[in-house]
């Protein structure tokens, strides 16, 4: 089946997804049978293109290169453009929304109205937004089942690593009964350079110097940002109901030098963890930076990797380990999403 693909927001992410479809859409078609056609795309800032028969992704690259917008996309046979964002939601031939603006954990805006509409009108929606997932999961699962569509969403935990999809399709059977995970890079490299003697004012300068760590880091520092995949974690793998109101929340940012000196001491390392933990019908999370020691899976991750260990009662402790950010790695994870709608 051919998917017809409208992207909404068009990011580093966005284009990074276009360039995974230009490299491996001929792959995409031999073995999967799944090509994908770009139909439309909007983005507040960089323009909009439709086309019903498909963009032309050597053009879009092209206008990119001009000025980072599509406002120099050559004229062609049934191009329409300026449609804004309900415009080509609604009346795009796409049969997915790809919704990839910017996340606002808070209240899922706007890209939780982008979600709802979507569905609405019966079209999946593939997002790596935390927002919408964070705020109305299964308010937009169940608008989904209304409409005989799909709402997928790997990208929002651990970008292309299946954190979401590694234990729904190959746990089954097990009771997951506690979930941890380091679940932010920036403040697992930050962390990592701590341990071998750097400050956190220099680790949290040195992340940023690397892109790991925007210019206002308090989402990860503060720990924000594994709250709300705590949350996802929660309610889609163990069905609770956890807002993040429900996870308490501590971040990195009073971590001294001293407290990391005896950490080492004690044969032990200091990770920023996101934790969930299920007692019966009783689901709790929480957000910390607790001391492991050396020998524990998890105090083992270095970097900005990531990774998250389910405790299983028939299989044990499963750990996954990957890369949780990335422009390559979270098109994929959109990738992957599209690939599944076609397989099921």
């Amino acid at each position: 089946m051919k998917h017809k693909v409208a992207i909404i927001g068009f990011g580093g992410v966005g284009q990074g997804f276009l360039q995974i479809i230009g490299n491996k859409n001929e792959a995409l078609q031999a073995q999967h049978g799944q090509p994908i056609d770009i139909v439309s795309i909007a983005d507040l800032s960089k323009g909009a293109l439709h086309n019903d028969n498909g963009l032309d992704l050597a053009k879009i690259d092209a206008s990119l290169e001009k000025d980072g917008t599509l406002h120099h996309y050559e004229d062609e046979p049934g191009l329409e453009t300026g449609w804004d964002v309900h415009t080509t939601i609604t009346k795009s031939n796409a049969d997915v929304v790809v919704e990839l603006t910017y996340t606002d954990v808070e209240t899922g805006q706007p890209a939780l109205d982008h979600c709802k509409a979507a569905l609405s009108v019966g079209k999946h929606v593939v997002t790596t937004n935390k927002g919408p997932i964070v705020n109305a999961y299964k308010e937009l699962q169940q608008l989904a089942a209304n409409n005989g569509v799909s709402f997928l969403f790997e990208g929002t935990v651990m970008s292309g690593t299946p954190a979401l999809r590694m234990p729904a399709q190959t746990l089954m059977g097990n009771d997951i009964r506690h979930i941890r995970g380091i679940l932010n890079g920036t403040t697992n490299s930050m962390l990592t350079e701590m341990a071998s003697g750097m400050s956190y004012e220099d680790a949290l300068v040195s992340a940023q110097a690397k892109g790991y760590a925007e210019a206002d880091p308090t989402n990860d520092v503060e720990g924000y940002d594994v709250q709300g995949k705590v949350v996802i974690l929660a309610n889609v793998l163990l069905e609770a109901n956890l807002t993040r109101n429900d996870v308490p929340c501590q971040g990195i940012s009073h971590l001294t030098t001293t407290d990391i000196a005896d950490a080492d001491a004690e044969g032990k390392v200091w990770k920023l963890l996101g934790v969930i933990e299920k007692d019966g019908q009783q689901t709790r999370g929480y957000v910390r930076p607790e001391k492991l020691d050396k020998t524990d899976t998890l105090a083992q991750i270095s970097g900005p990797t990531n990774a998250v260990a389910y405790e299983c009662d028939l299989s044990g402790e499963i750990t996954l380990t990957g890369a949780g950010a990335g422009i390559t790695e979270t098109g994929y994870a959109v990738l992957i999403d599209i690939l599944t709608l076609g397989r099921d």
